[in-house]
Parts: structure tokens; C-alpha cells; sequence
């Protein structure tokens, strides 16, 4: 089966490095002009959207900031006249002991809240406004196993803000679905990627392996067809629905 996204504008958050990067090179290799989004990793975008070619432009948002992230979806939408799908893949996942002090806590919770709940939330809103006026669109949502098997005491805010994610996600699946409007979770487990490398350097590579049914940990071009095909439309009615990619380290 031939997959061609000519003609679909993707937005694509956290598409700087790892699983984001892989996303945004697959949509472009399938013919979509890809808006990549970054923070701070500016140069590392700019080149990447050059090597992707089909107009992809690079877009600079600091996500833990509503504010940021509408001009981030108007600023897409200016340039492109419309988007198609909205991959909200940019996520934080910051170690907190279990015994930290509150306000220290406080802290943590408040900005991963803020980037990997509220802003996905934010962008999924203005994503369905927008699609609402434009004969629909597919949101593209990247969680975590964490979200249904929970993690460890030092990643319980992060556990939380990825159920949240699948909660919202589901919730626009069922209300939107008639006005063309698809969601859907990724859940993946670990991850190759730097931001997977603190807890990979803490237990060891093996320790990581050990719980995988497969051979080998899973990289992030391993997530990327999936995406390709739901952003196609072709698995619409598989919208509202999960799909787990944690090499049989979790199975519900």
C-alpha cells in the first residue's frame, strides 16, 4: 500500500529531535508539507525543515505559555492558509523524588502540566475550531504506556499527565467524529531518544531490555509508519483508540 500526503499540511510539536524528528521526516517522505515545531533548538530545525523540502518551515513555541502556543497555531495557519493534521507530540518528563519538597514539586508538576496536558489541550481546541470550518482533520496525540500502567514514584506527574492526554483525546473522538474530526493516542514505551537516556543511564541499557517481548529497544522510526497511516485517513474508524508501540512491554 502506496501512502500519499501530497496536499496535507502537518504540524508536527517537538519536531527538533527523537520521535518528533522521525514524525515530521516520514510525513514530509510521504509528500506533506510539514510545519515543524521547536523551543529552543532552532538551528537543528531550520536545517531539518531545508532537508525536507515541500515548503516545511520551522515554528518557535515555548509550549508551558498559552499564549505561545496560539500564535504557534495562527502563525502555522497564516502561513499555510490551512492544517490538516495536528501532531501534538512535544512532551517533558522530569524526574521528581518522591520525598522533593512541595514547592520544588509544585514546580514540576505545574510545567509538566502545562506542556504535556494544557498545551495539548490548547492546540487539540484550536485544531477542532479550525477543522470545524474546513471539512474536518485528524489530531495525532502522543502519550505513554505510563498513561495505563503507571511508572515509577520519581515519574507519577508524568504517568498522570499522559492519562490525561489519553482522557482528552478520547473525549474529542466521540464528540467531534461526525464533522470529520479523528483522534487518536500513540502509546509508546521507552524510546531511544535523549529525552529516554537519563532513565537508560540510571538502570542500564539491559535492565531496559529485559522487559521488552522483542529483541531490541524501540527507536523512533519504529512509530513512524503508524502515523503516517492514521494522518492519511485511511484508519479513521479506528479513531478514539490507543495504539500501543512498547515492544511487548506492556500489554493491555
Amino acid at each position: 500500500m502506496h501512502i500519499d500526503l501530497t496536499g496535507k499540511t502537518i504540524l508536527v510539536t517537538g519536531a527538533s529531535r527523537g520521535i518528533g524528528r522521525s514524525l515530521a521526516e516520514g510525513l514530509a517522505g510521504a509528500g506533506a508539507t510539514v510545519a515543524a515545531h521547536f523551543n529552543q533548538s532552532g538551528a537543528s530545525t531550520e536545517a531539518l525543515t531545508e532537508s525536507l523540502g515541500r515548503n516545511a518551515r520551522a515554528f518557535q513555541a515555548d509550549l508551558a505559555e498559552p499564549a505561545s502556543c496560539e500564535r504557534l497555531f495562527d502563525s502555522v495557519v497564516e502561513a499555510y492558509g490551512r492544517l490538516d493534521v495536528l501532531v501534538n507530540n512535544a512532551g517533558i518528563a522530569l524526574r521528581m523524588p518522591f520525598d522533593m519538597a512541595t514547592d520544588e514539586w509544585q514546580r514540576g508538576w505545574d510545567l509538566t502540566m502545562a506542556v504535556n496536558l494544557r498545551a495539548v489541550d490548547l492546540l487539540s481546541r484550536l485544531a477542532v475550531r479550525h477543522f470545524l470550518q474546513h471539512d474536518g482533520g485528524r489530531i495525532i496525540n502522543v502519550a505513554s504506556r505510563a498513561a495505563f500502567r503507571g511508572d515509577t514514584p520519581e515519574y507519577m506527574t508524568y504517568a498522570a499527565s499522559k492519562g490525561g492526554v489519553v482522557a482528552l483525546t478520547r473525549s474529542i473522538a466521540r464528540a467531534f467524529g461526525k464533522a470529520g474530526i479523528c483522534a487518536f493516542v500513540l502509546a509508546p514505551g521507552f524510546v531511544r531518544t535523549e529525552m529516554a537516556q537519563e532513565f537508560i543511564d540510571q538502570v542500564g541499557e539491559d535492565h531496559v531490555a529485559d522487559e521488552l517481548a522483542l529483541d531490541r529497544l524501540t527507536e523512533p522510526a519504529d512509530l513512524t509508519p503508524l502515523v503516517v497511516l492514521l494522518a492519511s485517513g485511511l484508519a479513521d474508524h479506528a479513531t478514539g483508540a490507543t495504539f500501543d508501540l512498547n515492544a511487548g512491554s506492556y500489554v493491555r
